[in-house]
């Protein structure tokens, strides 16, 4: 059973299958794993690069963590980590955490508070329109709700643009609750017992939480647990269906030169033929199945024959804007805002360059060195691609500013790191759902290829994480099948 990407995905994938007794090979292109999760600790400092949590959204993620021997390094918030904040008046502003504080709050007009009471009223759309994000959430709450909300959560969430993405693929369950209860307030309301009898939790109640030394924990303990199947620096160059009995599960041809070496394992007929290079040396190794858990751009790039004729190019298409994560600490008494929460997310309407910061040393214990704090803040996303590739100084000003007139942030940083990621998140935006489409049928007619991740399952972690348990349940019965 191969396994092409070292990320979170590819790694949870390839442990439940281990632990189902499947013998596996992760091929992972770079010398490390986890992908874009990344924790470094520097001079009493512990950032984090891609994710800074973990949502607890489905039982699967906390056995995970069990099974990997890790439920003593779980990290849970520090006490009143919850506090979020959105920005208004170019000031933050805490979110309501009750109804009555909702009505009470200065984030909304008393016209966007009344809209809100007649969100029940609004009748669902039949027409089968795809929306996006802003259609419908001006069409259920109004404008205000859009500009000063949900436009600050698409950036955190997607570093997106609300007219783009679509909301039935980016946040499927909105659409879900209109289609079933006529109403997100209904939605929210009867859907909660539904949930809790799946042991789902809707990710805006769902518990988070870290490692004592940061997410990298997780896929490191996966890789330790992995062992062996885990090969560093094997970029796969190609993947072949096979028709009869070519080869063994395991097979393996070493190409340096001339030398060949072979290592022999139980038959497996059909199957996938996977030709990696690692160390300047082609390998070729014959397995059962593939999961594909990488990118969905490399997926397009990467040489695939199959029996029947299938094209990955169209996965070229999806959009994954460039971010620029910028982790800065600063000494306590140099920080006027408290920073005791969360973070804060930034509408656009607002005209910072920023497009939040998660006040990390809040969250979690020992993040930063007695007397300082940590912020982790965003640049670029599709509101401002341009911005995340600028060189580190300048990225660092632009923060500092934005960081001064929105925190009071004044004086050097103690601590600085950055880090561009060219291609960060696939956008769901209109249509995407031809991109899964084609998943699906991709899968029906190349049997034994497996298509995992975060271009098709959901973009956070935790989705990521339930990406890899679940195909890893699929790849059993076909392995057990076969």
């Amino acid at each position: 059973m191969a396994i092409i990407g070292g990320g979170i995905t590819g790694l949870a994938a390839g442990f439940c299958l281990q632990r189902k007794g499947v013998p596996v090979t992760v091929y992972e292109a770079s010398h490390r794993v986890g992908g874009v999760i990344e924790s470094i600790r520097e001079g009493g400092y512990l950032a984090e690069f891609g994710p800074n949590t973990i949502l607890e959204t489905s039982p699967r993620i906390g056995q995970l963590v069990r099974d990997a021997g890790l439920a003593g390094r779980r990290l849970d918030p520090a006490p009143g980590a919850e506090a979020r904040y959105v920005v208004r008046y170019g000031r933050p502003v805490a979110m309501p955490g009750s109804p009555l504080g909702f009505f009470t709050t200065r984030l909304f007009t008393a016209k966007a508070k009344l809209a809100l009471l007649r969100e029940p009223f609004v009748p669902p759309r039949r027409d089968g329109h795809e929306e996006s994000v802003a259609e419908f959430v001006i069409r259920r709450l109004g404008r205000e709700f859009l500009d000063h909300a949900i436009d600050a959560l698409v950036a955190g969430v997607y570093a997106g643009d609300p007219y783009k993405l679509s909301v039935l693929q980016a946040f499927p369950k909105l659409g879900q609750l209109e289609a079933r209860y006529g109403s997100l307030i209904k939605g929210q309301i009867f859907g909660a017992r539904e949930r809790k009898q799946r042991g789902e939790v809707a990710k805006d109640r769902a518990p988070k939480f870290s490692f004592d030394e940061g997410l990298q924990v997780l896929p490191d303990t996966l890789r330790e647990r992995l062992g062996e199947a885990v090969r560093l620096g094997a970029r796969v160059i190609r993947l072949m269906q096979r028709d009869r009995t070519e080869g063994n599960e395991g097979n393996e041809e070493v190409r340096p030169e001339a030398s060949v070496s072979r290592l022999t394992q139980r038959p497996a007929p059909g199957g996938w033929t996977v030709e990696a290079r690692q160390d300047g040396r082609e390998i070729r190794a014959e397995h059962s199945a593939v999961i594909y858990a990488g990118t969905a751009y490399a997926l397009a790039e990467m040489p695939i024959q199959a029996q029947a004729p299938l094209s990955f190019a169209p996965f070229a298409e999806i959009r994954y804007p460039p971010v620029a994560s910028v982790v800065l600490g600063f000494r306590r008494e140099d920080v006027a805002h408290p920073c005791q929460g969360f973070g804060m997310l930034i509408p656009r309407i607002e005209g910072f360059k920023i497009l939040g910061a998660i006040f990390s040393s809040s969250l979690f214990p020992n993040r930063a060195p007695a007397g300082h704090l940590m912020l982790t803040s965003y640049v670029g996303g599709e509101r401002s691609p341009e911005l995340a590739s600028l060189p580190s100084p300048e990225l660092v000003a632009l923060t500092c500013e934005d960081l001064r007139v929105l925190l009071g942030v004044k004086g050097k940083p103690t601590y600085q790191h950055i880090v561009f990621y060219p291609r960060a998140i696939p956008q769901y935006n209109l249509g995407y759902g031809r991109y899964r489409q084609l998943m699906t049928d991709i899968e029906r007619q190349a049997p034994g290829l497996f298509l995992a991740g975060h271009y098709r399952d959901g973009i956070s972690l935790s989705d990521s994480i339930v990406s890899g348990c679940n195909v890893a349940d699929r790849v059993e019965k076909h392995v057990r099948i076969i």
